[in-house]
């Protein structure tokens, strides 16, 4: 499904303000932020809750403790899954250098953190030999030494491949073999399996993981337990799924979701804003 720019959404800035400007947005639970791009590097960070970006390349799942650069002009859609305080960095092209030539999601530490929640606390036009200042400064330095996180669902184009892929997304914890799928769709599972790492530049199982993982990271952002995760995605016992999960990524369900524990915000005094409506379907992160 491509993505097409929403005719309501419109952008906060004509020209940015500053070289790295932080934007606030609290966000109920199921609001999407239309189809979209900026000029500009955007990173999407929310220090609470958990966001589902699409473009037409691919689908990630951002919680806590994780962002996404988007690299200029990169159509995306954005959809909480959970009550979200978002806290996004517009940062100009200049400034961000070698960062604006993908879309990844980077690990935030515990700095990056604290600085860009200070940022977003500064007036919008700060300046820029003061506190501001060195807060974006701080910001751009941080930034570049950030590890990218392997989590990425990448997106076919081929519409046979897109309709198998919808229904797994849709399902990710189902029983049916790809045999089945692959009469669903028209095409053998030979013909599938052999286009998966031309489309997406993941073998088939692969690609799978990847899905189990997004799905994943949503339901433990959520407070589900490691047990309900793995019966939902299919696994035959808790310790299959985490074995998948530790393989993938190096640590464990459970380091997560003690990591999430430690990084909410406190409130800013009263409930959730009603976020401002702007809307979202896959493309993004090409390899």
């Amino acid at each position: 499904m491509t993505l097409v720019y929403s005719p309501d959404y419109r952008q906060r800035f004509e020209v940015l303000p500053r070289s790295v400007t932080a934007v606030r947005t609290d966000a109920r639970h199921g609001h999407t932020i239309e189809a979209h791009s900026h000029p500009w590097v955007q990173l999407l960070y929310a220090s609470d809750g958990t966001m589902r970006v699409r473009t037409d390349a691919g689908v990630w799942i951002i919680p806590p403790r994780r962002a996404l650069l988007i690299a200029p002009g990169v159509l995306h859609e954005v959809t909480m899954l959970s009550q979200v305080n978002m806290r996004a960095l517009y940062i100009d092209a200049q400034a961000a250098g070698a960062m604006m030539d993908d879309c990844r999601v980077l690990e935030v530490s515990p700095l990056l953190r604290e600085l860009i929640l200070a940022l977003a606390a500064e007036p919008v036009e700060y300046a820029p030999a003061g506190r501001g200042g060195d807060l974006a400064r701080l910001i751009l330095s941080e930034l570049a030494a950030m590890e990218t996180v392997p989590i990425a669902v990448p997106w076919p184009r081929d519409r046979r491949l897109q309709a198998l892929c919808t229904e797994i997304m849709n399902r990710p914890g189902s029983p049916r073999r790809l045999d089945d799928l692959a009469l669903d769709v028209g095409a053998s599972a030979r013909t599938l399996i052999r286009l998966f790492p031309k489309e997406t530049g993941l073998p088939y199982r692969q690609w799978v993981q990847q899905v189990h993982l997004a799905h994943a990271f949503e339901m433990l952002a959520r407070g589900e337990s490691v047990g309900a995760v793995a019966r939902a995605l299919g696994y035959a016992s808790p310790s299959a799924f985490t074995s998948m999960f530790r393989r993938l990524l190096g640590r464990t369900p459970q380091h997560y979701m003690a990591e999430w524990r430690g990084s909410r915000e406190p409130p800013a005094g009263g409930g959730v804003a009603p976020a401002q409506s702007h809307v979202p379907a896959p493309r993004g992160l090409r390899r």
